[in-house]
């Protein structure tokens, strides 16, 4: 008799033991676990991130990270991190957080414009996804890639069309190149290459125009008649003589860094560059900004007209006086030229 007593006791004991972990295991691994308000929260995990440095990131959004720790060395997530964007959605318990974070990684949307240089691209994008800025760059930049596509160093910047697009979070710097290049292949459809070679123009070549265009006239209803200007002129082989042109060509010289020309003045056309329209026919090498795609799309739907000139419209600022004639022209500049001089806008 005294012997099953005791064997009940340690049943007894062995089942209120077995009750308590399988509690401590269900808590584990069903119960909620979440510590913030919000409905979701996301955490972002470094490519080869230890344990540690999720768990730091964890242990604010969590109520019990030695739960959670538990969990994730049973399920072998602490030596199996996976990089990216995770979400955390209120009210989640440990195994459904490490499911998540082990195989959701979420994309994020990424827009960029008006960036002037790859620098300024890179830059930009790394403030959006994980890879830094010098690696951006050095990607952008390798001369075998941009051979390999036809572009220069000169014309790279075209790749780049501005709009948003998804990446994962943590994309490499190839990776996020390579895609653009994809974007950018996927944007020259058949139709408008047919459409730039009927303007006896390259797709880099349209890009090219598009930057001076969008320098010109940031109006997307006055950008195709712009752009039918400068291709009259290229057709009957007159020089652009584009100001934004002889802007991006001063500022590659020193005694323009960190300025800001607001009137170009005839010492500008005497610089000395590949870019200074007034001085070469045809256009310049490579892009002088980034143009918006209504710029590229004017480019390629240009209104057709017989304007040869035109100046910018001192009763309508940001738009332009457009004239067939030199003379005509002429009046039309020196009526903004007054404006300008009324302004006290001198350089």
């Amino acid at each position: 008799m005294y012997i099953k007593k005791i064997l009940w006791a340690i049943a007894l004991i062995g089942l209120v033991i077995f009750a308590f972990v399988a509690y401590y295991i269900y808590s584990a691994m069903f119960q909620p676990n979440t510590a913030f308000n919000n409905e979701t929260a996301y955490i972002y995990v470094p490519t080869n991130a230890s344990y540690d440095q999720v768990r730091e990131q964890l242990i604010p959004l969590l109520d019990d990270i030695g739960k959670f720790d538990a969990l994730a060395s049973q399920k072998k997530y602490t030596s199996n991190i996976k990089a990216g964007r995770f979400s955390i959605a209120k009210g989640m318990s440990n195994n459904d957080i490490i499911n998540s974070i082990r195989s959701k990684n979420l994309p994020i949307k990424i827009a960029f414009n008006n960036q002037n240089n790859l620098a300024d691209l890179a830059g930009r994008i790394s403030s959006q996804i994980e890879t830094d800025s010098l690696s951006l760059l050095t990607a952008m930049t390798d001369e075998s890639f941009l051979e390999k596509n036809g572009f220069s160093n000169a014309s790279a910047l075209g790749m780049y069309l501005p709009n948003s697009y998804e990446f994962f979070w943590n994309t490499s710097a190839e990776g996020f190149r390579d895609k653009m290049l994809k974007e950018y292949n996927r944007f020259w459809t058949d139709s408008r290459k047919a459409q730039a070679e009927k303007l006896n123009l390259t797709p880099n070549e349209v890009i090219t125009l598009a930057s001076i265009v969008h320098e010109e006239s940031k109006q997307a209803d006055e950008q195709p008649r712009v752009a039918g200007v400068y291709l009259n002129r290229l057709r009957i082989g007159m020089p652009l003589q584009a100001d934004p042109t002889l802007k991006f060509a001063a500022y590659q010289l020193p005694k323009y860094k960190n300025t800001v020309i607001r009137r170009v003045l005839n010492i500008h056309k005497q610089i000395d560059s590949p870019y200074n329209t007034y001085k070469n026919q045809g256009l310049p090498p490579g892009l002088i900004a980034m143009p918006d795609l209504t710029a590229v799309k004017a480019v390629l739907n240009p209104e057709k007209h017989s304007y040869l000139y035109f100046a910018a419209d001192a009763k309508r600022i940001g738009y332009h006086k457009f004239a067939k004639s030199l003379r005509q022209h002429n009046n039309n500049a020196r009526e903004y030229q007054r404006y300008l001089s009324s302004q006290g806008i001198n350089k």
